[in-house]
């Protein structure tokens, strides 16, 4: 374990992207004298309950690489078995379970992208179902006794669904227990999550001490908005960036993030100073910083943090070929033609959008243009979902702002996505 740990690195821990320490200077103290000479367990418990994750994952994670670079260990634990429930939090009606068979593909792709900012030496992993699939009736009646309805219900998810006639499930009621149990059954010395997690994190606290182990310390980091900067970030709500986005395709989305929203994506996704970010927030209060300056340096940042420097600057080049010269992609995907084809069979086919419905809104809200000669000096918008694509050798499609597609002839290329 790394000894005498700086204050300002122990700061940091505490205080970026930080909503709650339950009990901050006991945390403090611990990080500052030691846990009995023994590295902390540091809890994360993850549902693996979709095969890619975003950006928005990665400030949890981000948060216990902090944690590991203090000497700490990683402990992370899969819910094979809430998962199968699904995770009511912050949610307004019942999450659809998993099967698990859909659990465990779904987990080996999310350690893949865990370990691209978790160090893997420094994690434990471990599965739910090591110990509930031990459980017997009389262990679930048990943990059942721990808590009462009431106090469930006074949870703000919970108590918004029953004010307003939506189901709860009394499996729903469960998973905070188990997942708190979670906390018993590794001796967690510290939970980490984001802020939707500070109840069932709770439970874990209050369960360990009946069983004989200390209490668990808690903290919760930020949920970072979406691209429409009002919604936490989510692939249902399609405001999301994929973790594993390539850089051109990261930066572009970074690029159309609202203003207001970027101080949390440099705190929560990023290592410039806080002293950095206090400069650039008062220079824009000022007028004397241009938004469009500090957003791409912050696009620049977190696409370095993904994908590498060399990579980030030469996303950002790309950018500013695209959109500040009115350049298009010189990379973008193939699409072979022989003869005309509708427009939303076609957006459909090369997989631009998920379907038919989302085309026609897309080609209705004016997102959706034609480059008949593969060149911006000509372009024409797309009005109707009759419109025929011609089988035109360079012509380009562009679909909302940041996705582009070249017809050609089938015998020089084939479809790619």
């Amino acid at each position: 374990m790394k000894h005498s740990p700086e204050p300002a690195e122990i700061e940091r821990v505490l205080k970026r992207g930080v909503v709650l320490v339950e009990k901050e200077e006991e945390l403090r103290r611990l990080l500052l004298e030691g846990n009995r000479g023994e590295p902390l367990r540091v809890k994360l418990g993850v549902d693996p309950s979709h095969y890619e994750l975003t950006i928005g994952h990665a400030v949890v994670f981000r948060k216990l690489r902090q944690f590991q670079r203090l000497g700490h260990k990683a402990v992370v634990v899969i819910g094979d078995w809430t998962a199968r429930l699904g995770d009511p939090s912050g949610r307004e009606n019942a999450r659809k379970p998993l099967s698990a068979e859909q659990v465990k593909a779904n987990a080996a792709t999310y350690l893949d992208q865990f370990y691209r900012i978790v160090d893997r030496e420094q994690t434990e992993v471990r599965w739910q179902s090591e110990w509930f699939d031990q459980f017997t009736l009389a262990d679930v009646m048990r943990l059942l006794s721990y808590k009462t309805v009431a106090q469930m219900l006074a949870r703000d998810d919970f108590a918004k669904r029953f004010h307003s006639g939506i189901e709860i499930y009394l499996s729903e009621l469960m998973y905070p227990l188990l997942q708190g149990y979670d906390s018993v059954a590794l001796r967690a010395d510290v939970e980490i999550g984001g802020t939707d997690q500070t109840f069932n994190l709770l439970v874990g606290r209050e369960l360990q001490p009946i069983f004989g182990q200390p209490p668990q310390q808690i903290l919760t980091v930020q949920l970072i908005v979406g691209l429409d900067g009002q919604l936490k970030m989510g692939k249902s709500l399609n405001n999301y960036i994929a973790l594993t986005a390539p850089p051109n395709d990261m930066y572009g989305k970074l690029m159309s993030l609202p203003d207001h929203a970027m101080r949390s994506y440099f705190e929560t996704l990023t290592d410039v100073p806080d002293e950095e970010l206090e400069e650039m927030s008062r220079k824009m209060a000022e007028g004397t910083l241009n938004p469009m300056v500090v957003k791409r340096r912050m696009a620049r940042e977190i696409v370095s943090e993904f994908h590498g420097p060399e990579a980030a600057q030469a996303a950002e080049e790309a950018f500013i070929r695209q959109f500040s010269q009115r350049q298009l992609p010189e990379e973008m995907p193939l699409y072979p033609l022989t003869e005309p084809v509708n427009i939303v069979t076609l957006l459909v086919e090369a997989r631009l959008v998920p379907s038919r419905n989302e085309a026609r809104r897309l080609i209705q809200q004016g997102g959706v243009s034609f480059f008949p000669h593969g060149a911006t000096s000509e372009v024409q918008k797309i009005e109707t979902p009759d419109f025929m694509v011609p089988p035109s050798e360079g012509a380009v499609l562009k679909v909302g702002k940041l996705r582009y597609l070249r017809i050609t002839s089938p015998s020089s290329s084939s479809v790619q996505s």
